[in-house]
């Protein structure tokens, strides 16, 4: 029977996030066609974020380590075990902030809306695209913007309950390279909701809990640094998530 009422929660989940989805797409499309406008883009998806989490009865428990600046610009780095990961993450950044995440998505016509503009699609077997995407998003963190990006590069199906995988480099040199800071963030319980999109065991209302570590200063760091930036961060993460 829980089976089975989890399976309902996710048709009905899906049901309401595609409501949202076409309810909000037209002002999707009308901030997307300006630049100037993308900050009313960022607004619109991290309301649509609030609303879609409010009415499948997903609660997400933020917990700071320490209080984020308004005025400073980051690095997300968040583990990837969920589809509401991404609903997560809307809700926690601030400012302008932008999304680098697997080129497949342009095929999804809500999501190309932001991939085509503010968004940044990357061909992870591509190392020309690759480098196009760190290169751009280099730029844009340049002009004040905060990226958000999972360094593991996908939702693993190797494990579950699942477990932190690798990390990939690029997002560790980029934040040396720009002097931005790196703002670990643990999604410690958030797959017993729903692990990857829920087509296997569903989904279920519940609290998420998430803690923002504090930010990881990177000015005084070289390139010959990355590695070790990288198994710092692992490790923070990593750090709450054990036994969740």
């Amino acid at each position: 029977m829980v089976k089975i009422l989890k399976q309902v929660h996710r048709a009905y989940s899906t049901i309401v996030i595609s409501i949202f989805s076409l309810a909000f797409y037209p002002f999707y499309y009308l901030a997307a066609k300006n630049p100037g406008t993308y900050g009313l883009l960022n607004g619109l998806r991290k309301l649509k974020s609030w609303l879609c989490a409010l009415f499948i009865g997903f609660v997400p428990r933020f917990t700071f380590e320490e209080p984020l600046e308004a005025d400073q610009n980051y690095i997300y780095c968040s583990n990837h075990t969920s589809n509401h990961d991404i609903m997560i993450l809307c809700m926690l950044a601030q400012g302008r902030f932008y999304f680098m995440g697997k080129d497949e998505l342009l095929k999804n016509p809500v999501l190309r809306i932001f991939f085509k503009t503010i968004d940044i699609p990357v061909n992870r077997d591509s190392k020309m695209s690759a480098f196009r995407a760190f290169k751009r998003a280099g730029d844009n963190l340049e002009k004040g913007m905060s990226l958000i990006i999972f360094p593991e590069g996908k939702i693993s199906d190797e494990h579950y309950p699942p477990k932190l995988m690798p990390f990939k480099n690029g997002p560790f040199r980029l934040a040396i390279e720009k002097g931005i800071p790196i703002v670990p963030v643990s999604l410690t319980n958030v797959w017993k909701m729903m692990w990857d999109d829920g087509t296997k065991y569903g989904s279920k209302p519940g609290i998420g809990d998430v803690y923002v570590h504090k930010p990881v200063l990177t000015t005084n760091l070289t390139i010959n640094d990355s590695d070790e930036l990288k198994d710092r961060i692992f490790e923070l993460i990593n750090s709450k998530l054990v036994d969740k």
